[in-house]
């Protein structure tokens, strides 16, 4: 931390489900007839953005006075000047850590789970009451940060993506892509497919786990800190003029995939934000591989 600055914790969240749907209805009454006609009740959205708001309020009020703080929604994350010094402190679901990561670079995160009996916590390990403890021993540089792999995509003309669970690219209308597929030992196939998923170990337990599961002989899936990424083509269509051999494998510390758009218009984009894109125009070239940047998350002592 910097000698002449206090240190500066920034809250991130997004707004809840209750909030998204009074801007949407206008009012409680109409957002709850609009539930009720989908077999939903209006009480457990408020209770859920009940549990927000006070985990919220519990983590703002254990910053220290004399601290600097800012606060960021997930839908400004792209635009929020975070400093080198800051301190994040997540508070929602665990994508809310995968959607802060990209635009994170060396910041150690806290993961705060509002909802623990709903929420998986695998980002967010940690109860609102829990941040009084953790923001000193982050400051003292006692705290256990682990590092997680985070991949990353880079078009031939400069332009990048980062991902902490994977990175897709594909048809932007989620149809057949055709393009032509490298490997890192040389091989080389033209396909058309669903599309590429390159997944780090954090990600290995949510889309890469459920291709893998899928596929007899798929790779082993690597570890959240390990250097590595696993990669699987979806639904490759073999034809006179594609193939369906290069569908799986690893990815180690400075090894990349390699793909060429043909034909469509491809995407590319990380943890689920279609709207936060790359796109490829024919001909374009696009490597995928490990991140230098890494997530550095606070973890509890003692976690694997």
């Amino acid at each position: 931390m910097s000698a002449t600055l206090a240190p500066r914790v920034v809250l991130v969240s997004r707004r809840s489900e209750l909030d998204e749907l009074l801007a949407h209805h206008g009012t409680r009454g109409a957002a709850g007839y609009y539930l009720r006609q989908r077999g939903r009740d209006l009480a457990e959205v408020v209770a859920r953005h009940d549990a927000l708001q006070a985990a919220l309020t519990i983590v703002g009020a254990a910053i220290p006075a004399d601290w600097r703080r800012g606060q960021a929604d997930r839908e400004d994350l792209a635009r929020f000047p975070f400093a080198p010094e800051d301190i994040v402190v997540a508070v929602g679901q665990d994508g809310l850590v995968a959607n802060a990561a990209k635009y994170l670079d060396g910041q150690p995160v806290i993961g705060i789970d509002p909802e623990p009996d709903r929420n998986a916590g695998v980002l967010v390990p940690f109860a609102p009451l829990e941040i009084a403890r953790l923001l000193p021993e982050v400051v003292a540089g006692r705290a256990p940060i682990r590092e997680r792999t985070m991949v990353r995509a880079r078009l031939d003309d400069g332009q990048e993506l980062l991902g902490l669970n994977e990175i897709y690219a594909g048809h932007p209308g989620h149809q057949s892509a055709r393009y032509v597929l490298s490997t890192v030992d040389g091989r080389r196939e033209r396909q058309s497919s669903s599309g590429l998923v390159v997944g780090t170990g954090t990600g290995a337990t949510g889309w890469c786990a459920s291709i893998a599961r899928e596929r007899s002989g798929a790779p082993p899936l690597p570890a959240p800190g390990e250097r590595a990424l696993c990669w699987f083509v979806r639904e490759a269509w073999p034809s006179p003029s594609t193939g369906a051999s290069l569908t799986a494998g690893r990815l180690g510390t400075d090894e990349t995939l390699e793909i060429v758009a043909e034909r469509e218009r491809l995407v590319v984009f990380a943890d689920g934000l279609e709207a936060d894109h790359l796109a490829m125009a024919w001909g374009q070239r696009l490597t995928i591989g490990p991140a230098t940047r890494r997530l550095r998350l606070v973890e509890p002592a003692g976690a694997d």
